[in-house]
């Protein structure tokens, strides 16, 4: 019962970490506030925080909405949900790697709460391309399939953001992934384990042809890879932004190649 308690308590944890929804305060009692072994439970707490937007799409597809107004729904009820957490750790990427010049520079902008060029262009291409793709296969699913994908998809991607976390040294000490502490490797394979296994089952009982979910796996782990070394050239490490830009970037990434095969 212990096991299950501390287990509920880093899946509530994280729910706080990664979204705006209210946890009740007793998940925090004489928690330093570290997330080390916290991380294990950000797929679960993934699915939780995309299931308000999973019901959503399903009820659209099951109303036979238009595609793209049920879409852009869906978008809005992740985004209210996150509290836009991602796409401001994906805005300030944007901003900090285009607008730096080295490190020290790239740093600095990405700290500016003010909204570039740069990043202004991410967000309207990270909305619209996953609007599209949203567009493009959902109404291809069965009312639940296409929740259940969208669950499939949260699981991953907040999976992404530890392999991000863990892969890389804090690019600053002050920061908040700083703060959180170093994912431990347990729990970093445990939250990238389940996340594949979810992801699995869900995309199976979506009826998601197997042929799109082995090519959406393997982008969404070409992407993860491939950001995490631009981070690592630009910066030398991870920042809070960079990880909420890894869950962006490979959530693009799989709903597009999902787009592309289903």
């Amino acid at each position: 019962m212990a096991n299950i308690g501390d287990l509920w308590d880093d899946v509530a944890r994280a729910v706080a970490f990664l979204s705006r929804i209210p946890v009740p305060q007793r998940h925090f009692v004489s928690h330093d506030g570290r997330l080390d072994r916290a991380v294990r439970a950000f797929p679960v707490a993934g699915m939780l925080i995309a299931l308000p937007a999973a019901t959503v799409a399903a009820l659209l597809v099951a109303f036979q909405m238009s595609a793209l107004f049920a879409a852009f729904i869906v978008i809005a009820v992740q985004v209210l949900a996150t509290g836009a957490l991602h796409e401001d750790g994906l805005g300030d990427t944007a901003d900090g790697f285009g607008g730096g010049r080295d490190r020290e520079s790239a740093l600095a902008i990405m700290k500016d709460s003010r909204v570039g060029t740069y990043g202004a262009l991410a967000l309207i291409l990270s909305v619209g391309l996953r609007v599209s793709a949203l567009a493009s296969f959902l109404p291809l699913l069965m009312p639940i399939g296409a929740g259940l994908t969208l669950l499939a998809v949260a699981a991953l991607t907040r999976a992404a953001m530890v392999w991000h976390w863990s892969s890389l040294p804090p690019a600053r000490s002050d920061g908040v992934a700083a703060s959180a502490g170093t994912p431990d490797p347990k729990a970093t394979s445990t939250a990238l384990g389940s996340a594949v296994l979810s992801a699995l089952l869900l995309f199976y009982m979506a009826s998601v042809p197997a042929i799109a979910v082995l090519l959406a796996l393997a982008v969404f782990a070409l992407t993860a890879r491939a950001f995490e070394r631009i981070a690592s050239r630009k910066l030398g490490g991870h920042t809070g932004d960079t990880i909420g830009a890894t869950q962006q970037l490979t959530e693009i990434a799989t709903l597009g190649t999902l787009a592309l095969t289903i």
